[in-house]
């Protein structure tokens, strides 16, 4: 069952952002979600231009490593990627 980010605030008390693991997002959300991520202005990927699928190929590698995740805020209602630090 895909992940439904609404139902983790049901009286809107605590709008805190929440991590929302790329496993519980279907395939196409999980795309869609990487795709605004590497197409946003100002993305940065070196001096190199890589092609659209090697961007979402390295964002899903790095949501896999730890390295990175999907954060929804319920105040905006929007989904961004952040950087993260992997706990040893």
């Amino acid at each position: 069952m895909p992940f439904d980010p609404s139902t983790m605030y049901p009286d809107d008390e605590d709008l805190t952002p929440v991590a929302v693991p790329h496993t519980e997002l279907s395939a196409d959300a999980l795309r869609g979600v990487i795709e605004s991520f590497v197409l946003r202005e100002g993305t940065e990927y070196g001096e190199r231009e890589f092609t659209l699928e090697e961007k979402l190929t390295h964002v899903v590698h790095q949501l896999e490593r730890g390295e990175a995740q999907i954060m929804f805020d319920p105040q905006s209602n929007s989904v961004d990627i952040v950087v993260t630090r992997k706990l040893k």
